[in-house]
C-alpha cells in the first residue's frame, strides 16, 4: 500500500483548452481502463499512432504538464494493478488519472437534459449550461473492518472473489447512513456478529473503479458467525499464524491484517 501523499509530486489544475508539449507526462488509457506504455514500460513521449477521443490537461507532475488522455491504438496497454507491481510512483499518479478519466468519458453530455456540459473554469466539475447541473468526479466511499477476537481475526470467503481465499469485512456506505453505521450494518449483514470499540485507522484511493477506502479496526461483541450466503459463502477466525496473505500489498487491506500481525 502506498502512503505518502499524491501531493509530493502533483500540484492539481486543470484545462481542456491546453495542449501537450514535448516531454509533458501523458496518462493514456484505452476503453478498458488500461494504461499504455513504451517498450520500456514508461509513459509515451506523444500521442503518434493513436487515435485520441480527448485529452485533458489535469496539472503539474514533476515539474511538468501533466494530460489525461483517451484513445484506441495499437501498443501495450497494463491494467493498473500491474503497472502498482513494476512502478509504485507510476501507479500513484495514474490512479488519479484514471478517475479523471471516467468522470469526463462519464458527464461530457448533461444526465439530466442532454446538452454538452463545459468544464469550470474554478472547480473540476462540469457543468450543463442548459439546466444548470453540475457533475463532479465521482468518488464511492467504502469501508472496510479487520474484526479481532483476542488473539484471532475474522476473515470471510467472498463470492466473487475468484483467487483470494478469504479477506476482511468490506462494503459500501449507503445514502443516508454515517461511516460509522456502515461498518455495523456490513458486518450484521455479512457475517451476523456484533462489534465495539470501533477505530478508524487509515484511507485509501482505490480506481477500481472508484472507491475511497475507510479502514477500521473494531473488536467482538457477541453473536455467532452466521453468514448471508449471498457475498459471503463462508468466515471464521484466524490465529495470525494461519492467515494466507494475499499475492499483492496494493491494498488497505494488506496494511490492516499486517497490522494485526504485528500487534499480536
Amino acid at each position: 500500500m502506498i502512503e505518502k501523499s499524491l501531493y509530493e509530486k502533483y500540484q492539481i489544475e486543470f484545462s481542456d483548452e491546453i495542449l501537450p508539449d514535448d516531454d509533458d507526462y501523458l496518462f493514456v488509457f484505452n476503453e478498458n481502463r488500461q494504461l499504455y506504455l513504451d517498450d520500456d514500460k514508461r509513459l509515451p513521449e506523444n500521442l503518434d499512432g493513436l487515435k485520441v477521443n480527448f485529452c485533458l490537461f489535469i496539472g503539474i507532475y514533476r515539474g511538468m504538464k501533466a494530460f489525461v488522455v483517451n484513445a484506441e491504438g495499437d501498443g501495450t496497454f497494463y491494467d493498473l494493478r500491474e503497472v502498482y507491481e513494476f512502478n509504485h510512483d507510476l501507479y500513484h499518479i495514474a490512479g488519479k488519472a484514471v478517475l479523471v478519466n471516467d468522470w469526463y468519458i462519464s458527464h461530457r453530455f448533461c444526465g439530466r437534459c442532454g446538452t454538452k456540459t463545459q468544464l469550470d473554469e474554478k472547480d473540476m466539475m462540469l457543468k450543463c449550461p442548459s439546466c444548470g447541473q453540475v457533475h463532479y468526479p465521482r468518488i464511492a466511499p467504502a469501508i472496510i473492518v479487520a474484526i479481532r477476537k483476542d488473539d484471532k481475526l475474522l476473515m470471510a470467503q467472498h463470492s466473487y472473489h475468484d483467487t483470494i481465499r478469504y479477506a476482511l469485512i468490506a462494503g459500501f456506505v449507503e445514502p443516508g447512513e454515517a461511516i460509522e453505521e456502515a461498518v455495523h450494518r456490513e458486518v450484521s449483514e455479512e457475517v451476523g456478529i456484533r462489534i465495539k470499540n470501533l477505530k478508524y485507522m487509515k484511507s485509501q484511493s482505490w480506481p477500481f473503479p472508484n472507491s475511497l477506502m475507510l479502514a477500521f479496526t473494531a473488536e467482538y461483541e457477541s453473536g455467532d458467525i452466521k453468514v448471508d450466503g449471498d457475498e459471503i459463502v463462508r468466515a471464521k477466525w484466524f490465529k495470525k499464524d494461519e492467515i494466507i496473505r494475499y499475492e499483492s500489498d496494493i491494498s488497505i487491506s494488506d496494511w490492516l491484517i499486517q497490522d494485526f500481525i504485528d500487534s499480536h
